[in-house]
């Protein structure tokens, strides 16, 4: 385990805080707050194929964020009144849009942070440049959100299915992946990921020979007409590439197994997994898979201290989901600490251009030009259960992808306004 930073449970919350970046008005008064007071809303999946990659966990992680930047600030904070709003999208746009537009109007929520499940990240994008409201994305990775639909107020945070691409498809077709076959859930995050992924291996020197959209819920968790597929084609893959997440994923994976496609010439890369989905389905399920992590709680001291604080809070250890919404909720807080306000407009100018280094942000930059925060990312290995060292310890990671290589470069097609 790296030690790049040796220190406490306790140092490891100062030093991610002050990361973030401290000084500014320290009043204790609320006169430059709206209503005197900063809401903070989670708006996530608590009850469906997303749940345990984010869902309540996510707001107890915003919430370890709050008490840590009042115990970093005390009397000294801009306002001790912070609180959590929670909302479950169902992962249905329609039911995100109106949950995002509750949190803001009735419930005065200054920003909505996560939302997994792109299609519903995208309506809430909607809202937030229509309430001039901010909101951070953190759990949807589609690439729109600083693309064509990039707004002002909208900041995408984590991982998005550039980064997937570029750090799975390239490297798995460099060392060997040449015929794929693509199973990807069919709505904006799936369909994002199959070309992003298809660019990818293309540009490695690979070739896709079939794609095979599957439904999104899929309530049924069943996929084997997808997989049974890939032995019936011509040519034959060498690998399936499956684009799935959360439960989805681990239903999938399992009956991979149980079809036995590896005995079979198939091998298996996986497109987005989380620390919780290997827990799922065991190390040895899916052991020797190489895949891209945003965040490993067990990459250095600094994280493994927020974890274990996360795992006495939660009994698990955090995702990168987990991770990336203690940070944005924040940075977010540092900023209007900087400011004295939670004036949106002025957050997002002290935010744009910003560089940062928390416990979740390695060589962090907000960037103005399409608000795409960027950070080192991780080519990473599932350990087989006779490496792992003890429980969670499920990852090696063999590579570290450097921030400005692991994201790409600002779309022609995000025309964000100036502040």
């Amino acid at each position: 385990m790296r030690r790049l930073l040796a220190v406490s449970a306790v140092t490891a919350v100062a030093v991610a805080a002050a990361g973030c970046g401290g000084g500014g008005p320290r009043s204790s008064g609320g006169e430059k707050l709206s209503d005197g007071k900063i809401v903070l809303g989670v708006l996530n999946d608590q009850s469906g194929v997303y749940a345990e990659l984010s869902g309540v966990n996510s707001v107890k992680a915003v919430e370890m964020a709050i008490a840590d930047f009042k115990a970093k600030y005390g009397d000294k904070a801009v306002t001790q009144n912070i609180t959590v709003e929670t909302a479950d999208h169902q992962n249905k746009p329609e039911v995100a849009n109106t949950k995002a537009a509750e949190m803001y109007d009735r419930k005065a929520v200054d920003i909505i942070l996560d939302v997994p499940t792109s299609s519903a990240a995208l309506k809430v994008a909607d809202v937030a440049k229509e309430k001039k409201k901010l909101y951070f994305n953190i759990g949807a990775a589609t690439t729109d959100l600083t693309g064509k639909a990039c707004n002002k107020d909208t900041f995408h945070y984590a991982y998005d299915t550039y980064m997937l691409a570029n750090g799975t498809g390239t490297t798995a077709t460099k060392q060997g992946a040449k015929n794929w076959y693509i199973v990807y859930p069919n709505y904006a995050f799936g369909q994002d990921m199959e070309k992003s992924f298809s660019k990818a291996i293309s540009n490695a020197g690979g070739t896709v020979v079939a794609r095979e959209a599957t439904p999104f819920p899929n309530n049924t968790g069943d996929y084997s007409a997808a997989l049974l597929k890939a032995t019936t084609l011509d040519p034959k893959p060498d690998t399936l590439g499956t684009m799935q997440a959360g439960a989805d994923l681990v239903n999938l994976v399992k009956q991979y197994n149980e079809f036995k496609l590896r005995d079979q010439g198939i091998g298996l890369s996986v497109g987005l997994m989380f620390i919780t989905d290997i827990h799922s389905l065991t190390p040895d399920a899916l052991a020797g898979t190489t895949f891209t992590d945003a965040w490993y709680w067990n990459y250095d001291e600094t994280n493994r201290a927020f974890a274990d604080r996360f795992f006495a809070e939660t009994g698990t250890r955090p995702s990168f989901a987990h991770a990336a919404n203690y940070s944005a909720a924040l940075q977010y807080l540092e900023a209007v600490q900087a400011a004295g306000t939670d004036d949106a407009d002025t957050i997002v100018k002290a935010l744009e251009g910003k560089e940062v280094e928390d416990l979740f942000l390695r060589h962090g930059k907000i960037r103005a030009e399409d608000h795409r925060v960027i950070h080192d990312a991780y080519l990473a290995r599932v350990k087989s259960s006779a490496e792992v060292k003890e429980p969670w310890d499920y990852e090696e990671i063999v590579e570290t992808i450097p921030a400005e290589k692991a994201f790409n470069t600002p779309s022609p097609d995000c025309q964000m306004p100036k502040s």
